[in-house]
């Protein structure tokens, strides 16, 4: 999982701070053309004690629902959720430095709770904030990023916005892992990222924007960082069949499409709904 602040080095620090998104990028698709992307910015990233997010909306959300934070099962405040929990709907006033679309952070948002938590079967957590959509729109003129609907595919131009570092990483969707496994913890369907991607400790959390919508497709969440097998910080990836196979140096996000069934009215988290997958407690 990358997360800073856990054998962090001054390397680290340097490389990864401060570092402000260009006006626009480029990616590679799989067939090694350059596709020229939206400018991607910082506007509704935040930054965590420990870890990236994004503020975020359902297509379905309205502007007087609370608004939600999405970032990693593994960096809530409680610690990593075992296999098989999962938090839902557990008080939290943890505050977030909500970003403008320079990197600049412009105010201080709070939790009030963890809405849903988990690293079963995929990483991430949803916090219910304080404040409304409209409410943080009237103060910072800072609109939420919407979750898409749709699962990515193959090829796509995406960009990894991280609030923690200020920082973005642009690349392309280079494939699916079947099952990703590392150490105690396994995912489904993630996203794995081509080699451009290079994310670091502290991008946990990051929301991964398809250039071409600007909609949140997945979560940023962890990278193979010594050629290890499956083993903590070392995930690796499972095939239908069986076959392991590791990729050093190569990071993967999960994705966010099948989360949204799961936001009902008032942005509640509702696992009952139809088509929400998400695992149960």
């Amino acid at each position: 999982m990358k997360k800073p602040l856990v054998g962090a080095v001054l390397s680290v620090l340097f490389l990864g701070a401060g570092i402000a998104p260009a006006a626009a990028s480029t990616a590679t698709d799989q067939s090694g053309a350059e596709v020229r992307a939206k400018a991607v910015t910082f506007a509704g990233t935040v930054a965590l004690s420990n870890c990236s997010g994004s503020v975020v909306r359902a297509p379905s959300s309205q502007p007087g629902d609370p608004a939600l934070v999405l970032s990693n099962g593994h960096c809530l405040e409680t610690g990593f959720p075992a296999p098989g929990q999962v938090v839902l709907n557990r008080s939290s006033t943890r505050s977030f430095t909500l970003l403008n679309a320079a990197g600049s952070g412009v105010g201080t948002l709070r939790a009030s709770k963890i809405a849903y938590g988990t690293m079963t079967d995929t990483d991430v957590s949803l916090y219910q904030l304080t404040r409304t959509y409209a409410q943080i729109e009237s103060s910072y003129g800072i609109k939420a990023l919407e979750l898409d609907t749709a699962r990515p595919t193959q090829g796509k131009a995406i960009t990894v916005a991280s609030g923690y570092w200020k920082r973005t990483y642009s690349c392309a969707v280079d494939g699916f892992a079947y099952r990703l496994k590392e150490g105690a913890w396994t995912w489904k369907d993630s996203v794995r990222y081509t080699s451009a991607c290079q994310t670091i400790g502290g991008t946990s959390g990051s929301p991964v924007i398809d250039n071409a919508t600007g909609k949140v497709v997945a979560v940023n969440n962890t990278g193979n960082e010594d050629g290890q097998q499956c083993t903590d910080n070392n995930p690796c990836e499972v095939s239908e069949n069986g076959t392991v196979t590791v990729r050093k140096g190569i990071n993967y996000a999960q994705q966010t499409y099948n989360m949204v069934p799961c936001i009902g009215t008032g942005n509640q988290i509702d696992l009952n709904r139809a088509g929400c997958a998400l695992p149960k407690p």
